[in-house]
This record gives structure tokens, sequence and C-alpha cells, in this order.
């Protein structure tokens, strides 16, 4: 009773520092700041599915498949449940342990100097229950139940980074099909350039060199119409990988086009539906960032358990102490076995002290405060890393719209001296070479104004990601359930 009462005397303590989040010194506001978008966007907030904000009904329905089967998605699962199953582990060292035990058993003894064989029944209960006296069990906990939450920000990390990725796959794959729509409308102008010439070498009018220069842009066209081929199927492997299937059971249809004169309004539709589908994302503040990534909870979740670990090495520089008890039956005789003269009891107190170990538990205790200077340190990292890119992404939102406005005005500059060009070209004022010349240039810089709007969705993919793409730090656990094999 003495030993129990000084048990619980010492239950409220607990050797080893306590955590407090390492501090961090924080901007008031980002650099790279303003009015960087032009279009009328969608709003993302964190009631809603940040992906939604792109009004694809297709991208919402990978992205709902890819939470399903992404085997990264369900390999962070399985770890958050060992996550749990290890904090039900240490939380399970509070409580006592009940046994039970009987069977029979022969010996030999010699008490009188007469050696006695005989069998012995017996049957009982046993308890024992280490005091947890200098909380070395509670830090235990403790770092247990931060490692849970540490694996449930990586879970959710895990899933913001598949959901991005696949975003960007798909809106990449998007503009690819813009390319090709690009260089089929392309194909088809410098078809009826090449017949033009053709016409017109057969009428005299025109040099054999026009015909050469105008066939050598017509299958240079085509070669890079069939090249784009090769960057679309790869982002489609891509994306059936992210949804957890073959690629060889997986398609993605593209962008619809209209064929003849309607063929140049389907392509800038097209583009216009993209361009639009660009959402407003809510930066914040810089220190909205310590609650709104999961990679930065997840590096101060594990801080956390680290320097609860530290608690758990000091508390082994103290004895622990150990109440025990059982009771049963014990007899020589079977039949007797359950009589009131076979009843046994033990109550019983251990104190354990380890006096010598050659410097183990000093070790162990350096150890354990290198290991959350680590920690710390990692934590500072990716808190500065989430900083960065959100930085950068801003910027790159920033200077990609000013470079698309300025881009659009070269496309139709471009546009213009190509059909003048060639009207003049057909009045017989102008050689061919300067027909060829603009042609060209028009091409890339409608190709540039294409590229420049892919670098924009990605960079908007990777803003909302840089910023928790709608995640919080105080949203409930995820309730992970076994997953099926298939």
């Amino acid at each position: 009773m003495t030993a129990l009462a000084l048990a619980v005397l010492l239950a409220g303590c607990a050797v080893g520092p306590d955590y407090v989040r390492p501090a961090m010194d924080l901007p008031q506001a980002y650099k790279e700041d303003g009015p960087w978008k032009v279009a009328a966007p969608s709003q993302i907030d964190s009631n809603q599915h940040w992906w939604e904000a792109y009004g694809d009904p297709i991208l919402n329905d990978l992205i709902v498949q890819a939470n399903a089967a992404n085997q990264n998605i369900r390999q962070s699962e399985a770890q958050y449940r060992q996550a749990q199953a290890t904090a039900q582990l240490a939380r399970a060292s509070l409580w006592p342990t009940i046994g039970a035990a009987a069977g029979p058993s022969r010996a030999q003894t010699n008490t009188s100097g007469t050696p006695r064989l005989a069998d012995t029944y017996s049957v009982g209960l046993n308890a024992s229950w280490e005091a947890d006296i200098w909380g070395g069990i509670r830090r235990s906990v403790e770092a247990g139940d931060a490692g849970v939450q540490a694996s449930a920000a990586s879970l959710a990390a895990a899933r913001l980074s598949i959901q991005a990725t696949l975003a960007q796959d798909y809106l990449q794959l998007r503009v690819t099909d813009l390319q090709k729509d690009l260089y089929r409308r392309t194909v088809d102008a410098y078809t009826r350039s090449l017949e033009l010439t053709t016409h017109q070498y057969d009428a005299g009018t025109a040099l054999r060199s026009d015909v050469a220069q105008a066939e050598t842009q017509l299958r240079s066209a085509q070669a890079q119409l069939i090249d784009l081929d090769a960057t679309r199927n790869q982002l489609e492997h891509a994306i059936a990988i992210l949804v957890g299937r073959a690629p060889a059971a997986f398609t993605l249809p593209a962008l619809p086009a209209a064929a003849g004169d309607a063929g140049d309004k389907a392509i800038d539709d097209n583009a216009q539906r993209l361009q639009s589908s660009l959402p407003q994302i809510p930066t914040g503040l810089p220190s909205d960032l310590l609650e709104r990534r999961p990679d930065i909870a997840n590096a101060e979740r594990l801080a956390a358990a680290a320097n609860a670990n530290i608690g758990v090495a000091r508390a082994a520089y103290f004895p622990t102490l150990t109440l025990s008890a059982s009771g049963g039956y014990s007899s020589v005789a079977f039949a007797q076995l359950f009589d009131t003269p076979s009843r046994v009891w033990s109550l019983g107190a251990a104190l354990a002290a380890t006096i010598f170990d050659g410097g183990a538990r000093s070790a162990r205790s350096d150890q354990a405060v290198a290991t959350y200077d680590a920690a710390v340190a990692q934590y500072k990292q990716t808190v500065l890393g989430g900083l960065q890119e959100v930085e950068d992404n801003l910027s790159s939102l920033r200077v990609l719209d000013q470079e698309s406005a300025v881009q659009a005005q070269a496309v139709k500059a471009a546009q213009l001296a190509e059909r003048l060009a060639m009207s003049q070209y057909q009045a017989g004022t102008l050689n061919y070479l300067s027909v060829v010349t603009t042609q060209a240039t028009s091409l890339t810089n409608q190709r540039s104004a294409v590229t420049l709007l892919g670098r924009q969705l990605v960079a908007s993919v990777a803003l909302i990601k840089a910023t928790g793409g709608g995640w919080h730090a105080g949203q409930p656990e995820p309730q992970a359930q076994p997953l099926a094999t298939r």
C-alpha cells in the first residue's frame, strides 16, 4: 500500500522538457503580391475541393478515382494505421497486465533427507503493473500521439501531391490538345499554300524553289504534329498510373475541335475556356502556412514526437516500480484443487534500477536530444521551403500574366503580317520566301501563346499546392480503413 501511495503521489511527475512549437521569424506579408490575374476566375476556399475551381468535370472525376485507387495514397493510409497501432501499443503500457495459468507439474523434493516425488496441480490469475512514476510511459504515449498526427498530415500531403500532379498532367494534356489543333490548322493552311504555289509554278509564275519551300514547311509542320502525339501519350500514361489503372486500359478523348471554317473559332474557344478556368487563389499570410500545409504540420508533429522521446530516454535514469499480485489454487491432489486450504495468493512490489551500463543511458539521451534538434531544423527548413514555393508561384503567375498579354498582341500582329504577305504574294508583289518567313513567325507566336497558357495553368496548381490546397491542421484526423487488395 505504501508503494502504491508513493506511485500515485508521483504520478504527475514527468521528466524531460515539455514541448513548445519551435519559433519562426516569419514575414508579415509575401514579397510577391498584387493583381496577378486578369480573368474572371472561380474562388478557392477551404469549404470546397480545390480542383473543382477549374470547372472541368473530367478532371473532377479523375481526382476522385485517384483518391480511391492511387497506390501511393494507399501506402500512406497503411502507414497511418501503423502509426495508430504504435500509439495504442504505447498507451497499453499505462494499464496492468493480467494473465491466467493452469496446469500440472511433477517434481522431486528433498526437505527432510528423503527424496519425495509428487504431482502438483495449480490454477490462478496473476497481474503486474509498472507505476509510471517518472512519466516515461506517458512520454511514450505523447510521442505516439504526435506520431499519429504526423502520419495523418503525411497522408494529407501525399493525397495533395497526387491531386496536384494529376491536375498538372491533365491540364498539360489539354494544352497539348490545343497545340495539336493548332498544328492541324497549320498543316491545312500549308497544304493550301503548297497547292497554290504548285499551280503558280505550273502556270510559270512561280519558281521551283518556291514549291520546295512550301513543301518543306508543310512536312516540317506534319512532323511536329506527329511529335506531339508522343507528349500526349506520355501524359495520358502518367494520368492512368495516378488513378491506379494500367495505361493500356485508360484513354482520354481529345478536346472537341470543329473542322473547316469553324476550326479557328473552336481552337480559340478551347483556349479561352482553359484561360478562364484559372482560379483565384487566396494566399493569406505567411504564418497561415503553419496550419495550411500538411507537410509543415507533419514536420512540426515529428518535432513534438522527438521532444517526447527525450523524456523517455531520461526516465531510464530513474528506478522502476513494479507492483504484482497473484491468486489461485494449488494442490497435490486434483480432487482437492478448489478446496479452501488449497488457496494461494501473493502481493509484491519491486523497485529496480540500473547502477552501471557503460554510458548507454547517457548515449540514448544524447541521441534523443540530437534527434529533436534535427527535427526542429527540418521543421524550419520545411517552413522556409513552403514560403519559397508560394513566392515562386506568385511571381510566376504575375510574370506569366504580363507575358501572356504581350504575347497575345504578338500573335495578332503575326497573323496580320501572314495574311498581308499571302495577299501580296498572290498579287505578285512579294516573293514566296517572305511568305514562308511570316507564316513561320505566326506559328511560333501562336505556339508560344499556347505554351504560356500551359505554364499559367501548371503554376496555378503549384500555388494551390504551396498554400495547402484548402487543408487545415485543425480538421479531423482521417478515418483510415484497411483497403481490399485487387
